[in-house]
Formats: structure tokens, sequence, C-alpha cells
């Protein structure tokens, strides 16, 4: 019996050991046929792909027929509509619909009112696409006569604006990822841009005025630039020029803490629903959910407009730092409520708009064919990720290595290498030979046992 069962093991072993060998063998195959791993990989995620389809799909319906979009909790999107016939559109188009009563239209004039009403400090109000609301929020500043007045011009415009008060004080976050200090306080850096000429750093326009000084350290050593062009308020972004005129190596990553960077690959607009990272010299890495679009802040120092409203938390000191998701930058700090141990909300300012108004464009870390080295423009998506080990200035942080290739490990188990193959090949063979060797030894044992029993 017990011969009977040793016979099955190295059955069963001998079997894996060849099926592992036929696996490795026919990835190793794959591995060649392919693309090499250097190639650059066709940029595509399902965030990234659910985003991109809903906000083409309300594009192409207009915004009378739709009402915004958002990504589902299954990754695919989904677009609000106000009749059934848009639903089925969105549907054979591959998109999940929701027939809602009001159109985007609607919701956008509702927020124009809102702004036309007398300026209220310590309000915001966001369009909810899902809710298929305008969601009114004041915090614990707004007085009673002031949220009162406002709660009227709600309720003429229709039971679709929605008066939320909140916890709380919804500020700026003076006082990335990498701390800058100026007079003014303190920020965080966004991301290092160009205009083809020089470099700069993008961060929040309410950290300091144009003309602001800025220094990496808290003892002013060590100069970093000059604020030299912003908008705030009304917009929340300026740039800084960098004292030498360039970012340096590895311009293309923003520090998350810890020593550690995700390298950025181009800048892109956010989604509903969307999952997303912000990096602040506060707080470091957090994450979150975009829960609405269009917002508008009224903060002590003045209204902003258009802003990402997000539930990732932030602090005193995050203000200008970047958010991103999957590699694609999509904004930097604003403002918000709350903190870091409660939670909150936060608002950013959508990068692509501040570029645009800059005249500037993202240093990433492959360009475009027909574009300078450095300096590619921004690609509407792609995806990319990394680690840094440390910063060397703000906003220039050191490169990336580990996750980008640069390292044995990560070539060895890069899908599309032939070092997996390689791997499984060689763990078969060698179990294939010890199987081969244990059967050996037990065949010797065996034979002496016997010829001691036989001859004494």
């Amino acid at each position: 019996m017990r011969h009977a069962r040793r016979r099955i093991v190295r059955r069963v072993a001998r079997l894996a050991a060849v099926g592992g060998l036929l696996l490795g063998g026919t990835m190793v195959t794959r591995a060649v046929a392919s693309e090499p791993p250097g190639a650059p990989a066709v940029p595509h995620t399902l965030a990234r792909s659910a985003s991109d389809a809903g906000a083409g799909l309300v594009s192409r319906l207009g915004a009378d027929r739709t009402a915004g979009h958002w990504v589902g909790s299954d990754g695919r999107p989904v677009v609000a509509v106000t009749d059934e016939r848009t639903a089925r559109e969105v549907r054979r188009a591959g998109a999940g619909a929701k027939v809602v009563r009001h159109s985007l239209s609607e919701l956008k004039s509702a927020t124009s009112t809102l702004r036309s009403a007398p300026r209220v400090p310590g309000t915001a109000w966001a369009l909810d696409y899902r809710s298929n609301e305008v969601v009114v929020r004041g915090d614990s500043t707004v007085p009673r006569s002031d949220w009162s007045r406002l709660t009227d011009v709600a309720e003429d415009i229709g039971g679709f604006v929605r008066m939320e008060r909140t916890e709380g004080t919804f500020t700026t976050r003076l006082n990335g990822a990498e701390p800058i200090v100026s007079t003014a306080g303190r920020c965080s850096t966004g991301y290092n841009v160009t205009d083809g000429r020089g470099d700069f750093i993008l961060t929040a326009g309410h950290c300091g005025p144009t003309g602001s000084v800025w220094f990496g350290d808290g003892s002013g050593d060590r100069r970093v630039g000059k604020t030299v062009a912003g908008s705030f308020p009304g917009d929340d972004f300026s740039l800084v020029e960098y004292a030498n005129g360039e970012a340096g190596d590895g311009a293309d990553v923003v520090a998350v803490g810890a020593g550690k960077g995700v390298r950025i690959t181009g800048a892109g607009e956010p989604a509903v629903g969307q999952r997303v990272f912000r990096s602040g010299s506060t707080t470091g890495l957090r994450d979150g959910r975009v829960t609405a679009l269009e917002a508008t802040v009224n903060y002590p120092e003045g209204t902003v407009t258009g802003l990402i409203e997000t539930d990732v938390c932030a602090e005193p000191g995050d203000s200008g730092g970047p958010m991103f998701s999957e590699g694609i930058a999509l904004g930097v700090t604003s403002g918000g409520n709350g903190d870091c141990d409660k939670g909150g909300t936060t608002f950013f300012q959508p990068l692509p708009e501040a570029m645009a108004s800059l005249g500037v464009r993202l240093l990433v870390s492959a360009p475009e064919e027909g574009t300078a080295p450095g300096a590619a423009p921004s690609a509407p998506s792609a995806t990319g990720g990394g680690t840094a080990p440390g910063a060397a200035a703000p906003g220039a942080t050191a490169p990336v290595t580990g996750v980008d290739g640069s390292t044995l490990l990560s070539r060895l188990t890069d899908r599309r290498n032939v070092g997996p193959g390689m791997l499984v090949a060689a763990g078969s063979m060698v179990a294939l030979v010890a199987t081969r060797w244990i059967r050996a030894e037990q065949d010797r044992k065996a034979y002496r046992r016997h010829c001691s029993a036989t001859w004494g």
C-alpha cells in the first residue's frame, strides 16, 4: 500500500513538472512573438475608457437630451438622459442609461442663477449627475439669515436644488507634492510644466500673488523660483518659474511620501465616480472618489468656479498638490473643509483648463513624435506609475526606478518579457530532475535491503 502511494505521488509530480515545462515554453514563445518590453503599450484603463465613452455620448447627444455621466460601480459608463429614445441610443452604444427629469442645460442654468445671487462666503455648490440635482452646501460660518436668503433663491429655481449644511469651514489649504515656502505661507508643488523656453511649477493660485518668491525649505537657504502668472479668485492656479530655468531630472514624477513617487504620463478630465489620488506636503498620499463637477466655492478670499469636487481629505499646506489617477494628471488642490481624521470635501482646479490659460504643457517622460524630448504635450489618456528614491528639489523629483522596468525583478516579471516563461520552465526542469533522482535513490535503497535480506 505504501509503495502504491509513493508511485502515485511520483507520477503526479512528474506530470506537474512536464506540464510546467509546456507552460513555460508557451509563455516564452508568446513573449518572443509579441512586441518587445521596451515598446510603448497602448494606453488603456477601464476608468479612462468609461470616462471617455460617457463624455463622448454627452457631447454627441447634447445638453438638452443628457444630464451628465459617471462611472458606475461595475466600471461601465452611465449617462443621464431625459427620454427613453435617448436612453435606447445610449444603450446601443454600450453604456448604461438613467432617465432623469432635468437636463444638463437646466442644471447649468440653476448654477448661473446661484452665481448671480448675493455672494455668501462659506457656501459651495456643484452638479450631482447621479441624483440629477444641484447641491448647495453651507459651512459653519454661514449666518442663518444668509442661508435663509440663499434657500429662497434655491426654491425659486425649483425642486432640483438641494440645500445642505456641512461641518467645518470651506477654506483654501494654504499653510505635492513637495513643500514650498514663501512669506504668504506653505504650499505644495503640483506639476512640472514648460512653455518650450523654460520650466515652471504649476500650483494653486491662492498660494501667493505674482512676484511671490518661493523656497524649498523652512530655512530659506534654497530658492526655488518666483510666481510669474496666475489667477485667483475666479480660477485657482499659478505658475512658479524655476530660478535656474530648469526642472531637473525626474520632472515627470510627483512625490507621494516616504521617498516614493508616481510617474505622470499625461493630463485628462475626471469623471464622477472615478477613483483619484491626491498628494500634499502635509498629509501625503490620500485617495477617494470624484463626487461632482462644475463646482463653485465661495471662499472668504473670493469665489472660484469650475472646480472638481471629491471626498478626498486635505489639510492646510496641501494646497497646490497634484490630483491624479493611474498616471494621468487631473488637477491641483484648491481647498475644502474637514481634515484627514474626520474626512471632508476637497475641491481641485482642473489641470487642462489651467495649462491652456497659462500656455504651458506637462513635462512627461515619453515625448510624442515631433515634439522635443522631455517636453511632450499632455496626452488625453495614458497609464503609468513608479517609485522615486526621493525628491531632488521641489517640483523636480529624482528619476523613477522599479516599476518602470529598470530593475532585474521588474524585467523578469514583465508579462511581455521572456522572464516569466523561463522561470516556470527552469523550475519545472528542476522538479523533474528531482523526481527522477528521488526515484533512483529509492530503488537503490530497496535493492540494498533485498540483498541484505537474501545474503545476510
